[in-house]
Parts: structure tokens; C-alpha cells; sequence
């Protein structure tokens, strides 16, 4: 035992590490080490920036209820006005646009939402959002809506930094890249830890970069899982390998279901004027008919209430509560007749369709409401604190340099074909399902390859195939 040698000696005794048994997964150590110090320092920036970003948008739901508090709360009154009389007051208000979808007043304190599309002014993916005193009818005011979250500016502004850096289609690629890299960075980082776990049980009584490295493995370690999960939920709906999971879903029969909108009859079209045409949402038996319907068939508040496209098409309403347990039902109504037409049920729903509901809820804070949101405001702190810590050793394994060392090439060679060329082969598959994994990792290594051969040619010493290149 170490400490019984280092008592015979008179020496304090020192942490050392064990030397680790022989084992099939030795020779992929220095090929892991690579790569999680490599993948580190070049992604890290990127991830950064999503983790600060992320940091903004968990607290963004509560500034949005300070900020915004006059237009989404009234005093509570005595009787609720019927749901017509409130998306005609607001149409008094802002006749411009077409209401696209009404959210009645979901609690006692809470005003109605009308949705107007094709406002000048708007952005065209946003809706304006009326506020309606659901007791007086009175306009609270107007506001900008993007999504199906209801996220008005504040947050909107925050969410677009976090998955855009507000530049669109292009600054879409920042987060994608990030969310290719982080779960290979976690997983690394977790294999390496395990590794040496022993070595790295406590960081009392250490120093310098040795103090660095507990650190950082062990809030790794603890984050692990929660990376791997923000990992995988956002390239759900990311732009490239979200198509990618979309189509493997839908060829699985996994795709989200919706209600079908298509109308029973074919004698209501005198019935009333169809939204995409009015624009007043009043069409057929009306909006408080459609709404009744869908309360008779167990649909709870909060819930938006979409007006047919055309004259052939139905009203839809949908539950839209994402907070757990989820309110995810809908249901189609014949503005003719004012009967269902369709109900789809959420417990319906295919198992890798509800799992992707709950990935991106948890992902955003929604599901479980404050506790999910400090969730992911600790997790986005764990990996700032780790991206620090990960710098600062790379600083300090330069031992006062301008540039930390890096981690010698060649480590692929020293792993066996039977463990090499399955390894090689799952890479290659999911560098094609996720492209930016793919695409950077197949650049890095030929980048590598021709610098390796540069510095092979210059002279540099090799030691066993490797070439040290300081």
C-alpha cells in the first residue's frame, strides 16, 4: 500500500494514482483524453455562449410575469363576459390582421389572449397578442407572441439569443453546433473520471492544476447526465439533425398526431365568414358554441381556440398546458353544427412523440414549472464553471506558457482493429445523422493528419508511432 511505504520513509503521504488493471478499454484511453481535450477547448466557446444564454432564459419566465404584468393579469370580477363579446372588443381595438387563435382567460386573474396574424409591423412568425379584461371587455394592451409557449418580448428576445444569436437561419448553426458536441464532451469527460476515479475522490489538500482537475470531474461527473439530456432534446428541434430525428420518427410511426380539421358537413359555408377571409374568427354557430363543446368533451383550461382556415375546414381547440401533468388534448368542432368532429387525446399519443413533448418541456423549464427552471440554471452554471476550470488546465498544463500543452497525436494506433474499426464504423454513423458532429470531427482530423505529417517531415521526435509535438 502506498501509505504504509510512505509512513516507513518518514514522507507525508502523497495521492497518487492507482495503476489500473489491463483491460480491453486501456488502449482507448489516450483516444478518448484526445478528443475531450480537443472537442474542449475548440467548442467550448460555443457552448459558453449557450450556457450563459440558457442562464438568461430559465429566469425569463418570471421577469416576464413582472415585466409584463399589466396586460396578463385584471382584478377579479364577478361574471365573465361570453368569449365573442371579448375577441369583438378587441377587434374594436386592432381591426387590422386576422385573429388567428384565442386563449380564453385560463385563471381568475388572468386576461383573454386574441392572436392577430398579418399585422403590419409584425414579424411574421410572431402574432400580436391582445389583452382582454375578461370581466369589462376593456383592452389591457398589445404585445408581440412567438410560439406556441405564448413568449412575449422579453423572453422572446432571450430565447431567439439563446438559439440564434438573432441571425436567423444562420446563427441557428452556433446552437446546433453546440448541442452536436456537448453529450461527446459529457461522455468523455465521464469515462475519463471513472477511469481515475480514486485518484480524484476528494480535492482537499491539493494544488494547483491536480485541483483543477477534481474540480472539474467531479461537478462534471454530477452535471453529466442533465449535458446529455439538453444534448439530446435540443437537436430535437434543431435545423439539420432535427430533420434527420423527424424523419426517423415518422418512419417509425412515432410523428406527433394531429386532430384532423377537416369539416363533417358541407352545408355550412353561408353559415358565417371564414377567418382566413374576415378575419373576426365569428364563424358558423360562433366561438362560445365551439368553446362549450369542447369543455363537454373534458378539454380544461388553459386552452387556444384556432377559427377554420376556409370554409371547409373546422374550428380546432387545444389544450396548450406544457406544465406537468400536461393538458395536451384537442378537438375539432363543425362551425355548422357545433358537434365534434374529431378528438384526439394526448395519452394517445406514440411513445417517442410524447417522449419528445416532455424532452423539449424539461428543456425549456416549462414542465415542472420553478424547481425545472433552477434545474437548468445550475446545470448552465455547472457548465460555465467547467468550461473555466477546463481553460485554467489547459493553462496550467503549459506550466507558466502562453499555451497549455497539447495532448500528443498518434493514440488511435495504439487501439486494436477489433475495438478501432466498429468504433469508426458508430462514428460514422452518427456523424451522419448529426452533421455537425460529423462535418467538424471529420475536419479536425484532417487538419490533424496534414499538421502530424508536417511536423513528420520537419523532424519531429516519434516515440512508439507517436510524434510529440510541442
Amino acid at each position: 500500500m502506498s501509505t504504509a511505504s510512505s509512513t516507513t520513509t518518514g514522507e507525508a503521504p502523497q495521492p497518487t494514482v492507482p495503476a489500473a488493471s489491463p483491460s480491453r478499454w486501456a488502449p482507448l484511453r489516450p483516444l478518448v483524453l484526445r478528443l475531450h481535450f480537443y472537442a474542449g477547448v475548440l467548442v467550448a466557446p460555443f457552448l459558453l455562449v449557450a450556457a450563459v444564454t440558457g442562464l438568461l432564459y430559465a429566469f425569463s419566465f418570471q421577469a416576464e410575469k413582472l415585466v409584463y404584468a399589466h396586460e396578463l393579469t385584471v382584478p377579479v370580477g364577478e361574471s365573465r363576459l361570453p368569449i365573442s363579446e371579448q375577441v369583438a372588443a378587441a377587434r374594436k381595438a386592432h381591426p387590422e390582421g386576422t385573429v388567428s387563435a384565442i386563449r380564453p382567460s385560463p385563471e381568475a386573474d388572468a386576461t383573454t389572449r386574441v392572436l392577430l396574424s398579418g399585422v403590419a409591423g409584425v414579424n411574421p412568425d410572431h402574432t400580436l397578442a391582445v389583452f382582454v379584461d375578461p370581466y369589462t371587455g376593456k383592452v389591457r394592451g398589445a404585445l408581440e407572441q412567438y410560439g406556441s409557449t405564448g413568449a412575449l418580448p422579453l423572453r422572446t428576445w432571450i430565447d431567439e439569443l439563446h438559439r440564434d444569436l438573432h441571425l436567423g437561419d444562420t446563427g441557428r448553426l452556433y446552437s446546433e453546433f453546440a448541442a452536436s458536441w456537448l453529450w461527446v464532451i459529457a461522455g468523455g469527460g465521464l469515462v475519463l473520471w471513472f477511469a481515475r476515479r480514486r485518484a480524484l475522490r476528494t480535492v482537499r489538500g491539493t494544488s494547483g492544476r491536480r485541483r483543477t482537475l477534481g474540480l472539474h470531474g467531479t461537478v462534471g461527473v454530477w452535471a453529466a447526465a442533465g449535458f446529455v439530456f439538453l444534448s439530446a432534446t435540443g437537436l430535437t428541434w434543431s435545423a439539420y439533425a432535427g430533420a434527420n430525428i423527424d424523419e426517423l420518427r415518422t418512419s417509425l410511426g412515432q410523428a406527433t398526431p394531429a386532430v384532423s380539421a377537416a369539416a363533417s358537413g358541407g352545408d355550412h359555408a353561408g353559415h358565417g365568414t371564414a377567418a382566413g377571409t374576415g378575419g373576426d374568427a365569428e364563424h358558423g354557430v360562433g366561438l362560445d358554441k365551439v368553446l362549450a363543446a369542447a369543455r363537454a368533451e373534458g378539454l380544461g383550461d388553459p386552452v387556444e381556440i384556432v377559427p377554420p382556415a376556409d370554409a371547409d375546414s373546422a374550428y380546432v381547440v387545444r389544450q396548450v398546458q406544457r406544465s406537468w401533468p400536461e393538458k395536451q388534448d384537442a378537438v375539432a368542432v363543425d362551425p355548422s353544427t357545433g358537434e365534434v368532429t374529431d378528438v384526439l387525446r394526448f395519452a394517445d399519443y406514440p411513445v417517442l412523440a410524447k417522449l419528445t413533448r416532455w424532452g423539449i418541456d424539461l428543456h425549456t423549464g416549462i414542465l415542472f414549472g420553478l424547481v425545472n427552471q433552477l434545474a437548468l440554471a445550475l446545470l448552465a452554471l455547472a457548465l460555465i464553471l467547467l468550461i473555466v476550470w477546463g481553460y485554467r488546465m489547459w493553462w496550467q498544463r503549459g506550466r507558466g506558457s502562453s499555451f497549455g500543452r497539447p495532448i500528443p497525436r498518434g493514440a488511435w494506433a495504439e487501439v486494436p482493429p477489433y475495438l478501432l474499426v466498429p468504433a469508426m464504423a458508430v462514428i460514422a454513423v452518427l456523424g451522419w445523422f448529426v452533421p455537425l458532429l460529423g462535418i467538424p470531427l471529420a475536419a479536425f482530423l484532417a487538419v490533424d493528419i496534414v499538421l502530424g505529417e508536417i511536423a513528420h517531415r520537419r523532424g519531429g521526435r516519434t516515440y512508439g508511432g507517436r510524434a510529440d509535438v510541442k
